[in-house]
């Protein structure tokens, strides 16, 4: 199989003359965070809610609950209830609206990659994602895997996002930010709830949620069914084009549209007994489209399987002797991809034999993914809480299958037919199975070290058998300057290690691995502020620097530790309960990236970002939420000699009903209302001896959409 080349913005165009002061005015114009109650539901949780009034509570920072305002983070949470608001049904939906980060989409099946300050590096392996605090990385491509199409929410309580390092917590991937996907549980649910939903592009989705007792234990379950034919935007030209003009055929099926319709089931089932719980969870997506195609020319048949079954049983006991608390965990994780792909159409050739029925490669791949962690919590010391741990993972591509139709110089096999395909799996594969194991501890203290100041210091070292040790330490100082007024200063590294197809890749003559490589390194310093300006008035603001280096990238053909990016910031954020019927939130944001290789912009990044949102409950239990989201235009990388990718501003709108208890609720919602021509930029690659860019339109995305959606709860 063609292993599309990983992007890296490795040239930019002059920096604009767009200051940080733009940002600031432009963000206190607009003046927005997301800030919501988040629902206590444990002893703790009230006792926090009553001592920090309307703040939200996060346990993404130190390992536990905690005001956002006082985490040593840049941290932002999410509810259910935001959920609602903003007529959101998929993740994408909610990354868009955080400070600081863009949906962009990668040449992999449309799938997203989740932008942080700037950093749209590879396939997005800089981002961790949690679910419940587990990670679900796919160790083939270092990210969330290639069949990663967005998560649906139905079944979120809330979501933590942290923009920043990780690693002294979390360790690998977690170097440009962390997003925990928190789920509900039997108390978030309380009943029998059942949805449906249908809409644009043939969207139809249907779910269940039920939380109660089950005998002694405490039961929640979900199930979710759905499927779309996507939004179907049209390529314009593609990579088969550029080979049309050279060779004179007339192969490429552009102008045509995005093949990214879908099949979703969802499923889980929260099992929890004092202080034991037990989480079983499915993710399957099936006929996933391939969106522009794997090799940027069009493949309107190709479809791809993804499915993940995960498991975890865990304990806490905040009590279990005189100032001790301890905490652990037994996770795994089965992840699997099954592709069937058109490379490239019938009747192309690269000069030579012609493709019958075009290029087809078929790669399968199996993982299993096991981890146990523990740590204990002591807070006997005067005014120290003092957090240790430890833990073991197993990563392990343990299959593979690949079946095609062309040799390694990507000639065809006999005619190049569906009947030349031959299964290579035992032969010439794009890999063999390989495993990883991983051990770890870590140690974190938070030092009350003086009246209203929290000193948080905290320092992980990872050892991997394929690549060595790695340590990352963080350091945060908090400063409760007054009743209303807190101030950070916070500083840490990340890194982000190399996945099983940078160090492993064979038999691809565009892309080969290298078990030399050393993990990408990140080093971010920081400063926030956040004020309680009045009662029904919060405000934050901070301002970053990162570097990261060793940046793995393709450098002829095979991969190498080579890239450099530099990245400095500013994301403001605030939220006003004007009166009890209305609420006006958002954020703004400034970013500047630099490619370390030639001192220009790295591109591919909106530099500004604006973000606002207002809820109305305009009749009683009905309520209507506006939210707008500016993108500015996004500079090409350096040697990409296309116009800049034009900005773009969207309008949403959701109009929902608000009964609480037993009974009927529904909500109708207009995406993109103005239909806005939204475009994501597309990969560079015209090496030396192409011509042409593969997809030289860039990634199109979807127009005005409608969405009708009722509940039922009893």
């Amino acid at each position: 199989m063609i292993q599309h080349p990983p992007p890296f913005p490795c040239h930019a165009y002059r920096r604009h003359a767009r200051s940080v002061a733009a940002s600031v005015t432009c963000a206190l114009a607009c003046a927005s965070a997301l800030v919501t109650t988040a629902h206590a539901s444990s002893d703790e949780e009230d006792e926090l809610a009553q001592a920090y009034g309307d703040q939200p509570m996060v346990s993404i920072a130190t390992g536990s609950r905690q005001p956002v305002s006082r985490a040593p983070s840049v941290a932002t949470v999410i509810t259910a209830a935001d959920i609602q608001a903003m007529g959101a049904t998929d993740l994408d939906e909610v990354m868009e609206t955080i400070p600081g980060v863009h949906v962009a989409r990668t040449s992999q099946v449309y799938s997203p990659s989740y932008v942080f300050r700037g950093v749209n590096v590879g396939y997005n392996p800089q981002v961790l994602m949690l679910i419940n605090g587990i990670p679900v990385t796919s160790v083939f491509t270092g990210n969330r895997g290639n069949g990663w199409v967005g998560l649906p929410l139905d079944n979120v309580a809330r979501i933590e996002v942290i923009r920043g390092p990780g690693s002294a917590l979390y360790g690998a991937d977690a170097a440009a930010g962390v997003i925990n996907i928190i789920t509900k549980t039997a108390n978030d649910i309380n009943g029998t709830t059942v949805g449906a939903r249908t809409g644009s592009f043939h969207t139809n989705d249907a779910w269940a949620l039920h939380g109660g007792q089950w005998g002694p234990f405490t039961v929640a379950g979900y199930v979710r069914v759905g499927s779309t034919a996507g939004a179907n935007s049209t390529i314009q030209a593609d990579t088969q084009t550029g080979l049309d003009t050279l060779l004179g055929t007339h192969a490429s099926h552009a102008p045509g549209p995005v093949n990214n319709g879908r099949d979703n089931i969802d499923g889980s089932l929260d099992l929890s007994l004092d202080k034991w719980r037990w989480r079983l969870g499915l993710r399957d997506r099936d006929n996933v489209g391939s969106g522009a195609g794997v090799a940027s020319a069009l493949d309107p048949t190709g479809s791809s399987r993804m499915q993940s079954l995960s498991s975890d049983l865990s304990y806490e006991n905040d009590h279990i002797a005189p100032n001790w608390a301890v905490a652990a965990q037994l996770s795994a994780m089965h992840y699997s991809e099954k592709s069937d792909l058109t490379l490239f159409p019938a009747g192309m050739n690269f000069g030579g034999p012609t493709f019958t029925d075009g290029m087809i490669g078929n790669p399968y791949k199996w993982e299993r993914h096991h981890r146990l962690n523990a740590s204990a919590t002591y807070t006997g010391f005067e005014q120290h809480r003092t957090r240790l741990g430890w833990g073991a993972e197993s990563a392990q591509i343990y299959k593979i299958r690949e079946t095609k139709n062309f040799n390694p110089d990507f000639t065809p096999i006999g005619t190049g037919s569906r009947a030349d395909i031959i299964d290579v799996s035992g032969t010439l594969p794009f890999l063999t199975p390989h495993s990883r194991q991983l051990q770890y501890v870590f140690g974190q203290d938070e030092w009350s070290l003086a009246k209203d100041w929290t000193l948080t210091a905290g320092l992980r070292h990872d050892h991997y058998s394929d690549f060595g040790t790695t340590t990352n330490p963080r350091l945060a100082l908090v400063w409760d300057a007054a009743y209303n007024v807190t101030a950070k200063l916070m500083t840490g590294t990340a890194f982000r290690p190399p996945s099983f197809t940078e160090l492993y890749a064979i038999n691809n003559p565009v892309a080969q691995g290298n078990a030399q490589l050393k993990p990408e390194k990140t080093r971010t310093v920081e400063a926030a502020v956040s004020w309680q300006a009045a009662p029904q008035w919060q405000i934050g603001a901070n301002v970053f620097h990162y570097r990261m280096d060793d940046i793995i990238q393709l450098v002829s053909f095979q991969y190498q530790n080579t890239g450099r990016l530099t990245g400095d910031g500013l994301e403001l954020e605030s939220s006003w309960t004007v009166n009890k019927t209305l609420r006006i939130s958002g954020n703004c944001s400034y970013q500047f990236t630099e490619d370390g290789a030639n001192q220009h912009d790295a591109g591919n990044a909106p530099h500004h970002q604006v973000y606002a949102r207002a809820d109305w409950r305009m009749l009683p239990n009905w309520s209507l939420h506006t939210q707008v989201n500016w993108i500015s235009d996004q500079t090409r990388v350096h040697a990409d000699t296309r116009a800049n990718l034009p900005g773009y501003n969207t309008v949403d709108l959701t109009v929902r009903s608000e009964r609480e208890g037993k009974g009927w609720n529904t909500s109708f919602s207009v995406r993109n209302a103005l239909d806005a021509k939204v475009r994501e930029p597309s990969v560079f690659d015209q090496s030396p001896g192409q011509p042409f860019i593969s997809l030289p339109n860039d990634y199109p995305m979807p127009g005005r959409s409608f969405y009708v959606q009722g509940t039922y709860t009893f």
